[in-house]
């Protein structure tokens, strides 16, 4: 649902010869299968410590995508409906209009049906990417005075689950602060936690962006988005000259 899954799309498509959108764009669930596996114990544990607010309680946040959507439960309800149909929708016309659309699906998931590999080239990986993020968000809670410790990091992680699911903002903004002084209201000052909230989602922001240039310069031989949109340009009109 965010925008910028759809440029990944694009840059993943165009740098794998003769790849598809059908089983690029079902490679992304692949990661799911970490993220669930991490997630839901998370949120069990961060909603067994009593400081998260329970579901009901977020619409008293000050967060208005977060706080809108738990104000209105018909709304988002009806939010949730229709992105499924809309899911289901494009999958049904893709269906019928490329014969091969599913095999390409499955393509995007073949690792899947090699246990070993998919652990020693995926969920490994993840692993220690989590591993690097958790020490990252102990330090910074640290170094903001909040506290870093196990129970602390399990918190922000689950902030960060949970403003994901509501992809209105960049990187959860609005919601993951509101959220976090909501948490840690008995640890620390609320001045002194939205501090923390802002500037390690600043921190990891500036991080990723530089690293995100640096690959799209060196992988990719892209300087602006610009660029992105002219390459989709030329590859559609490649293709449509292609066509019979």
């Amino acid at each position: 649902m965010r925008p910028g899954n759809v440029v990944r799309l694009f840059l993943t498509k165009a740098s794998i010869p003769n790849s598809s959108y059908p089983a690029v764009a079902s490679s992304f669930l692949v990661d799911n299968v970490f993220d669930f596996a991490v997630a839901i114990p998370i949120l069990i544990f961060a909603f067994t410590q009593g400081v998260f607010p329970k579901p009901p309680d977020f619409s008293k946040l000050k967060a208005f995508d977060l706080s809108y959507l738990a104000s209105h439960p018909r709304f988002t309800l009806f939010l949730l409906t229709a992105i499924a149909v809309a899911v289901l929708v494009v999958f049904a016309l893709l269906s019928i209009k490329v014969q091969a659309f599913w095999a390409r699906v499955r393509q995007g998931l073949t690792i899947l049906t090699d246990r070993r590999r998919y652990l020693r080239e995926v969920f490994a990986i993840q692993a220690a990417a989590w591993v690097a993020r958790f020490a990252a968000f102990w330090f910074l809670l640290e170094a903001f005075n909040v506290g870093g410790s196990v129970r602390n990091v399990m918190l922000v992680y689950a902030v960060a689950a949970v403003s994901s699911m509501v992809p209105l903002t960049p990187g959860g903004a609005g919601v993951q602060q509101a959220l976090l002084v909501k948490v840690f209201s008995g640890t620390a000052s609320g001045a002194t936690v939205a501090a923390y909230s802002v500037g390690q989602q600043i921190a990891l922001a500036a991080f990723s962006a530089g690293l995100g240039l640096i690959a799209l310069i060196a992988i990719f031989q892209i300087r602006s988005f610009r660029e992105v949109i002219q390459r989709g340009r030329d590859e559609q009109r490649a293709a449509q000259a292609a066509a019979p």
